[in-house]
């Protein structure tokens, strides 16, 4: 652990802790609000800089927009009844493979994707290459 940080956190393998302050904006670009967020890393600051801690930030934002909106939006896994046992973790798993095969093939629009694919057995089974 960082020598600063001995005595004020107690979580094992810290070594940096980080504030990023960031205003939204709604799509027509007004300001919706400001947002304050706090982060812990275990990369010292040889490692990553603040810089560096920034676009890895911004990284696991492209991850949550580019897959979990994806399943939240397009496939309405909010919405799923499926709630027991293995189920839940069972279609997760084939939401991600789908999206995975359609971006695969060159699918870049996942809604326009699905709608190519909808009822036609032939291009499923070629997506999953059948």
């Amino acid at each position: 652990m960082s020598q600063a940080l001995q005595g004020y956190i107690s979580f094992p393998y810290v070594q940096q802790v980080f504030h990023i302050e960031r205003k939204v904006y709604t799509t027509k670009g007004e300001s919706k609000r400001q947002e304050s967020v706090y982060g812990v890393t275990s990369l010292c600051k040889e490692q990553a800089d603040a810089k560096r801690l920034l676009e890895l930030n911004r990284g696991h934002w492209e991850i949550e927009n580019r897959l979990h909106w994806v399943r939240d939006v397009l496939f309405q896994e909010d919405k799923s009844q499926v709630r027991t046992k293995e189920g839940p973790r069972t279609m997760a798993t084939l939401r991600n493979l789908a999206i995975s095969l359609f971006r695969l093939r060159g699918h870049s629009n996942i809604a326009r994707a699905r709608r190519w694919l909808s009822r036609n057995v032939i291009r499923v089974l070629e997506l999953v290459g059948v």
